[in-house]
């Protein structure tokens, strides 16, 4: 069992950035392979950006864009998420993820935080 906590989300102007942090506890993180995933109001999840357990592979949806970086520190327990540029599109709930699968780490879930792109 893997309980993730998400933080960092707020409000923030278009073109600002934002920090997400996901802290794990209760297995061996470096099993897992983890996920950033948002869904907007009336929208589907959608999956941002996925690293590998060892954080050597990682991958983003197309509409990232070079704007978002994804990083774990396996030592520490946590999975960042930094963002850049962000625009009003990008306003929605962010969740962390994690699972065995690198194509689909979604076993476990964080409660998400709210990350708003508003002026």
């Amino acid at each position: 069992q893997v309980r993730l906590v998400e933080s960092g989300g707020g409000l923030v102007q278009p073109g600002g950035s934002l920090r997400l942090s996901c802290a794990a506890s209760g297995s061996i993180f470096g099993h897992y392979a983890m996920g950033w995933y948002r869904q907007a109001p009336g929208k589907a999840r959608e999956m941002v950006a996925r690293i590998s357990n060892g954080g050597r592979v990682t991958a983003y949806a197309g509409f990232v864009k070079g704007r978002f970086t994804v990083s774990r520190d396996n030592a520490e327990n946590t999975a960042d998420l930094q963002m850049n540029n962000l625009q009003p599109e990008d306003t929605a709930v962010y969740y962390c993820s994690c699972g065995f699968g690198y194509y689909s780490p979604t076993d476990y879930w964080g409660q998400g935080t709210q990350v708003t792109v508003s002026s």
